[in-house]
């Protein structure tokens, strides 16, 4: 069991130190003690709000820096200095043919960095992003497993499945979202926990800047915590033991979606992937703890 603590955040200006990232991790961590893991929004390093909107695009492109970088020398400080796991977001990633990157960072509690994402599906045409190729999911050391999501790839049901079949039980769907369909990603929050029986915790940016409303969902579409507009913190305590009894007796003792297929079904064709599903190979792995 882990505790985990969203930090709905206003984002921070990517023209600016991480000064004050640090300061919000540890006020954050004094105020709520006993956080194992703190993840912050999409972006939430890169704000460019405050720039003239013509210009907002070429500040994403001018501050993006590759993964070995200062900027994440940096975070892997903060997280060892606080023993924690640590999210901060997404970050504008320079990748090695000059592409930009929308990546999602999770650092372990010595400060290594265990993960990168890099965001699938940007929200075009408004995203300059290119988009990644690779599904992440990573061992919490023996406290989970974390699937890697970015805002827009939640309403892409393939993305959810495909990091719970990979054998993550807890989804990190970090979100900036300013734009009024807040209200439908709510409702993918609980879709996607309910259909792969995981949990689901949607990470928006905060107010004025975010629509706010970041959401918890356990593996039976139920709502463990939900967010205003503004700044605050969501904690939880992740139990993926939780997610495995669900998966065992079934979302409210009915169904078992992953214990669907028997020994001698046939596959089934999926035209649209060129590909099946193989009974075979339906079930999630459970070696990535």
């Amino acid at each position: 069991m882990i505790t985990v603590g969203l930090a709905q955040r206003v984002p921070q200006p990517l023209d600016g130190s991480l000064d004050g990232f640090a300061a919000d991790a540890a006020a954050t961590l004094a105020a709520h003690p006993g956080i194992g893991l703190l993840v912050y929004p999409e972006l939430h390093l890169c704000g460019n709000e405050h720039l003239p909107e013509g210009e907002r695009v070429a500040a994403w492109e001018r501050y993006a820096e590759p993964i070995e970088g200062a900027r994440v020398a940096e975070l892997s400080a903060i997280a060892a200095r606080h023993g924690i796991w640590l999210c901060p977001g997404s970050v504008g990633e320079r990748g090695p043919n000059g592409e930009l990157f929308n990546t999602q960072l999770l650092f372990d509690p010595s400060g290594a960095l265990r993960a990168r994402y890099r965001k699938m599906f940007p929200w075009r045409p408004y995203e300059p992003h290119r988009p990644g190729t690779e599904f992440v999911v990573q061992g919490l050391d023996g406290l989970g497993v974390a699937g890697l999501s970015i805002c827009y790839d939640a309403w892409f049901p393939e993305h959810t499945r495909q990091i719970a079949w990979l054998g993550a039980d807890l989804v990190l769907n970090i979100v900036k979202t300013t734009t009024p369909d807040r209200e439908q990603e709510l409702v993918l929050a609980r879709a996607n926990a309910i259909v792969n029986q995981v949990v689901v915790a949607s990470l928006n940016c905060g107010g004025p800047v975010g629509r706010g409303r970041s959401i918890v969902v356990g593996p039976e579409g139920f709502v463990i915590a939900e967010a205003g507009i503004g700044e605050e913190t969501l904690v939880f305590e992740f139990d993926p033991a939780q997610v495995a009894a669900v998966r065992e007796r079934g979302t409210m003792f009915t169904n078992r979606m992953w214990a669907q297929f028997r020994e001698g079904d046939a596959p089934i064709p999926l035209p649209m992937y060129d590909g099946r599903i193989d009974p075979g190979t339906w079930t999630p792995s459970t070696d990535r703890s």
